[in-house]
This record gives C-alpha cells, sequence and structure tokens, in this order.
C-alpha cells in the first residue's frame, strides 16, 4: 500500500489522538487519505493536530473533547461524527494513563477507579456506540493495549488488570460484532513518546538490551500495524492480540 491513499474517504477516530502513538495513528490515517477526529480531554492539543494534518495532507481533521472516563460521553462522540462525515468506519481506542504511585497499599479507591475508567470503560462504552453505526456499513476497531496485560508488576497493577480487560474485550466484541465489524487489538511494549520524557532513558535503554530486539520503540514504529487493521489488507483478521513489543512477551517471565 506504499504511495497509495488506502484510507481515502474513511472515517477514523482515534481516542488519546493529540499526542505519543495516538498522533502518530492520526497522522499516518491522515496521510493514507482518511477523515479523522482527534479525540482527547486538552482540546487545545486536538486543535493544533487538526489544523497540521488538514493543511499537510488534505483532509478534514475534528478535534473533540472528550473525558473518556465519562461512560455518557461516548454517544455524542459517535453522534457529532456521524452528523459530521455520516460514516464511521475505523476506531482505535488509544486513549490510557499510566500513573505512579508509592506503593500498592498506598493506592486510593479514586486513584484505582480512574484507571480502570480511562483505560477500559471508555473503550468498553465507545466501541459499543461506534458499533452501533458501524454495523450498518462495516467498519474496524483497534484497540491498544499493553504487555502490562501479560507481564505486569505491582508499581502498575490496576494498569495491567485494566489492559488484560481490553485483550478479553477484544476477543468477545469480535464473537459479537462480527461479520461487518472487525475488533484486533496492538499490544505495546515501551515506546518512546513525549510521555517518556520522564523516564530514566539511561536506565531503560540498558534494560531493553534484554530485549530481543535490543531497544525501545518508536512511535512511529506502531503505524504499521495501526494501517495493518485498518485496512483491508487484514480483511480476514479480527479477535487478533499482536504484540509489538521488541520481543518482551516472547521472553516469558
Amino acid at each position: 500500500m506504499t504511495g497509495t491513499k488506502a484510507l481515502a474517504g474513511k472515517v477514523a477516530v482515534v481516542t488519546g489522538g493529540s499526542r505519543g502513538l495516538g498522533k502518530e495513528i492520526v497522522t499516518a490515517f491522515a496521510k493514507d487519505g482518511a477523515n479523522v477526529i482527534i479525540a482527547s480531554r486538552k482540546i487545545e492539543n486536538c486543535i493544533t493536530l487538526a489544523e497540521e494534518v488538514e493543511k499537510r495532507y488534505g483532509v478534514q481533521a475534528l478535534p473533540y473533547q472528550i473525558h473518556m472516563g465519562d461512560w455518557s460521553a461516548q454517544a455524542g462522540l459517535v453522534d457529532t461524527v456521524v452528523e459530521r462525515f455520516g460514516r464511521l468506519d475505523i476506531l482505535v481506542n488509544n486513549a490510557g494513563m499510566s500513573p505512579v504511585y508509592p506503593s500498592l497499599e498506598a493506592l486510593t479507591e479514586e486513584l484505582f477507579d480512574k484507571i480502570m475508567a480511562v483505560n477500559l470503560k471508555g473503550a468498553f462504552r465507545l466501541s459499543i456506540e461506534a458499533a452501533r453505526v458501524m454495523r450498518k456499513t462495516g467498519g474496524s476497531i483497534i484497540n491498544i493495549s499493553s504487555i502490562a496485560s501479560e507481564r505486569t508488576t505491582a508499581g502498575d497493577l490496576p494498569y495491567g488488570i485494566a489492559k488484560s480487560g481490553i485483550n478479553l474485550m477484544t476477543k468477545a466484541f469480535a464473537a459479537e460484532f462480527g461479520p461487518s465489524i472487525r475488533v484486533n487489538t496492538i499490544m505495546c511494549g515501551a515506546f518512546a513518546t513525549d510521555i517518556s520524557k520522564a523516564w530514566d532513558m539511561d536506565m531503560v535503554e540498558e534494560k531493553m538490551k534484554a530485549l530481543p530486539l535490543e531497544r525501545v520503540g518508536h512511535p512511529e514504529e506502531v503505524v504499521g500495524a495501526a494501517r495493518y487493521f485498518a485496512t483491508d489488507i487484514s480483511s480476514y483478521t479480527t479477535g487478533s492480540v499482536l504484540a509489538v513489543d521488541g520481543g518482551r512477551v516472547a521472553m516469558g517471565r
């Protein structure tokens, strides 16, 4: 598909789309000819990226402010997309958070609920709302999970639990929404996004040497998997959880 507009005329929603992996996916889809909806809590970042991709790729880009943990907000996003574009072809459930906490004992109920809401509840509800529209014309739902769903620690346990829910949800929704809607997941390893600026990169890079590919991932390296699941090249693939992690999961515990 190199050099073609593989998504020309398609409409894609990307949550958490204004930064990190979401931004890379938005940019790739726009480059492929898709009209994009950039959904995030911080509308200013969405507006900036929307203006950038419209100017650069000549597609329509709609910035949309939403809190993914708000159950009641998901239907409004889908209704706005349909009103503006008349269709919805691709949903990327990318929004997420993995906050640091001092210990499991110090983890508050409020923070636990927030992690579950943003990482799991929002994607669950939005997928159902999107399927309401996609059932008529077909579509692809792409979830962004994490290797923490299989390789979690005490330091990211609630996040890992939520992402395990995403993996399970993928298989259940694939069975429920077929044959018109495909549902797949990209299970990501460590990527050097803007969020990684807080990392001790020397320590991270040393740790990554233990991986088969011996390094951290670059944000643009998630694009191939996202384009695969978004386009008809994956027309016989649903319910799949694809690790894009430099080989971490393959190493076992």
